[in-house]
């Protein structure tokens, strides 16, 4: 059996559905869809994604047209877990886990530092009390975690690293939690396959960054270890567009 996930944060459901998100999702033909930064909650949600063909999920910041993440499954899941159990971070629909018989799938969409790093203590408490969930979660079974991590996580996941030593998602606090939480047993699945630069899932809106391809991955379909043979590929679907960030897309196999 093999199964298919895509994750896209597509920077606001309504704006990528009249770029294409439609066509595009038709195109990937995934299982399992997983979108960040949707801006809409259950009363906006577009009619058009009710007949995509999936069942749907979403979880909703508190603040209409911020955050928020929604999942899309073409079988139903065991459970659903919105949020961490944190009064202080789930108010921002961050986090969406769906579980199966194999797995949790969970969406997720990290805080940005932002500019001047005002947000970077509360980035780095939130990756604190997201990572002790994940562990309760883990016991449970094997754990798939997909999102915007808003986080380069080495030189080469980014176009021009020592430009940006000192800027929001390129911090070496930020790095350093995305080197220790590997560490505990989880795997970027992406290297798995590919170890070469170049490849990213985010480009800045100007300076024409996406046709120089001065980008950013921070986009990540992350693993604990025991699924590791499970996982039969992982990549970047950058020749769509419709967000400034490119889908990625991950599949896997079970006996």
């Amino acid at each position: 059996m093999k199964i298919s996930i895509t994750s896209w944060n597509v920077n606001g459901i309504r704006a990528a559905l009249k770029n294409g998100l439609v066509k595009t999702l038709n195109k990937i033909d995934a299982d399992i869809v997983c979108l960040q930064e949707v801006k809409a909650d259950e009363a906006s949600l577009p009619e058009e994604i009710g007949n995509l063909g999936y069942s749907v999920f979403i979880n909703p910041a508190e603040k209409r047209g911020y955050s928020g993440t929604l999942s899309l499954s073409r079988s139903t899941p065991l459970s659903v877990a919105k949020g961490i159990g944190s009064k202080k971070f789930d108010s921002e629909g961050r986090v969406l886990a769906l579980e199966f018989q194999n797995f949790w799938v969970i969406n997720t969409y990290f805080p940005n530092s932002q500019r001047g790093l005002t947000r970077l203590d509360y980035k780095l408490e939130y990756n604190k009390n997201f990572e002790r969930w994940l562990e309760d979660l883990r016991k449970t079974k094997p754990l798939i975690i997909c999102g915007d991590f808003n986080v380069a996580h080495e030189e080469i996941d980014i176009a021009r690293p020592k430009e940006n030593e000192m800027n929001a998602g390129f911090t070496v606090q930020e790095r350093k939690w995305m080197t220790e939480f590997l560490s505990r047993g989880y795997l970027d699945t992406f290297r798995m396959f590919n170890r070469e630069g170049g490849n990213y899932t985010w480009w800045s809106y100007r300076f024409n960054a996406r046709e120089k391809n001065i980008g950013w991955r921070i986009d990540y379909f992350i693993v604990s270890h025991e699924l590791e043979k499970n996982v039969v590929s992982s990549s970047i679907l950058s020749q769509f567009g419709g967000s400034d960030h490119a889908p990625i897309i991950m599949e896997l196999a079970f006996p």
